[in-house]
């Protein structure tokens, strides 16, 4: 079956007006009665193909009463949703920031993730995830903290059968210790624990190797069993999608040279161990 052409903003922007039409209380076949809309024109806008003017959202999200806020976000989303590729400006650093990747991670089929200075998060215990929020730049309030911490525990629900996870992670990120020798102990056997999940993949980078083709940063590559693939990059305070081609291909070739340079999933928990010891 071939992929769907469609963007992460675009089922975003989907996304939204399910939530408007669920929340109106109204059938997708009576709210398209009502606008005098054809049904495939409503069923079209809430799976984010387009079909709809920037009039037509403003008419559909209004008659279903959504908040202001929300409006000026969804007609946003709307304007974006042609582009291939998505950059975000987080307004704080709690849950929000979040919920634009954990909704395309629950789409994908696999997951496949670098890191090179921290473990990912989606293996992060609370304790560490506290620590690293904590010595954040960002300063982020203690509520804040809290908040960002629930989202990130929640995130880790997507860890289940009928999806793979792929992490490549730099062995000096193991080696951080992050929150002192007793926390950085409790995150590792966490890890471990984790491992014994057949579609769970652990690999480790090792530092001896030296140089190596994930220096430039972290990502997040997405696969879809329905879509094209996305990769996903977070910075202090941004997040950006990307879903060109040229991009594509060249992350495809990292994941191959990580893949190359990497110890084996058995190596990996051997080092673990060791590091346990």
């Amino acid at each position: 079956m071939p992929k769907r052409n469609s963007s992460v903003v675009g089922r975003e922007f989907g996304q939204g007006v399910r939530d408007a039409v669920e929340q109106s209380g109204m059938t997708q076949r009576g709210l398209a009665e009502v606008l005098d809309w054809q049904e495939a024109k409503l069923s079209d806008a809430v799976n984010g193909k387009g079909g709809v003017s920037e009039l037509d959202v403003i008419r559909l999200l209004s008659y279903c009463r959504v908040p202001h806020a929300e409006l000026d976000r969804m007609v946003a989303l709307y304007r974006e949703s042609r582009e291939k590729g998505w950059l975000l400006f987080p307004e704080d650093g709690v849950p929000d920031q979040l919920r634009s990747l954990v909704d395309q991670e629950r789409l994908a089929s696999k997951v496949t993730v670098w890191t090179m200075n921290v473990l990912p998060g989606l293996l992060q215990i609370a304790g560490y995830i506290r620590e690293v929020a904590e010595k954040s730049s960002r300063k982020l309030l203690p509520a804040d903290i809290d908040a960002l911490i629930r989202a990130k525990l929640e995130r880790q629900a997507i860890l289940r059968p009928g999806k793979e996870f792929f992490f490549y992670v730099h062995e000096q990120a193991l080696r951080l210790p992050v929150g002192g020798q007793l926390l950085m102990r409790t995150q590792l056997n966490h890890i471990m624990v984790m491992l014994v999940r057949q579609y769970i993949t652990f690999r480790i980078v090792p530092t001896a190797i030296g140089a190596h083709a994930g220096l430039a940063s972290n990502f997040t590559l997405l696969n879809y069993d329905r879509f094209e693939p996305v990769v996903y990059l977070e910075n202090l305070n941004t997040g950006l999608f990307l879903e060109d081609k040229a991009s594509l291909d060249m992350y495809a070739d990292l994941v191959k040279a990580l893949d190359r340079d990497a110890l084996d999933a058995e190596q990996s928990r051997g080092l673990i161990t060791s590091m346990l010891s």
